[in-house]
């Protein structure tokens, strides 16, 4: 079976409606899919099995004053049937390069420290600026 990987813009929101188990976290909201790819820096890459989107690959462009303008990885998910054939890493080759080509001079993504595929899937790329750093997170509902 082939994997095509596509990036999703606006207008594409009935590709998901086919989706894979476990693809994203929870279940996808037409309204907020509408929002994300109207929203411009909101980017995201998926992969598609049989017209069925298997993975997926949330990136957000950010805008700094006083730094260069990075590419944050909000989230990578691969459906446990299709995980550890190298679907999350050509969803991340296509998405650090439509970075590139948006201006962007570095990318970013964090994972839990216990996310042992996750942590391999990022410390399998060659091109990190050195080991994981320490971060700590805090969340707040508004």
């Amino acid at each position: 079976m082939t994997t095509e990987i596509r990036r999703l813009e606006a207008g594409d929101d009935a590709l998901v409606k086919r989706l894979a188990e476990d693809v994203f976290d929870e279940p996808v909201r037409p309204d907020r899919l509408a929002a994300y790819l109207a929203s411009a820096g909101h980017l995201m890459i998926v992969a598609l099995a049989d017209g069925v989107i298997v993975g997926q690959c949330a990136a957000v462009i950010h805008r700094h004053p006083d730094k260069a303008t990075e590419l944050y990885i909000d989230e990578v998910g691969v459906a446990p049937a299709f995980q550890r054939q190298g679907i999350g890493r050509k969803m991340l080759d296509a998405i650090f390069a439509l970075g590139r080509e948006l201006g962007c001079e570095e990318a970013w993504v964090g994972t839990e420290p216990d996310n042992g595929p996750a942590r391999a899937l990022y410390e399998s790329r060659k091109e990190p600026h050195g080991p994981a750093e320490d971060f700590v997170m805090y969340a707040y509902e508004l």
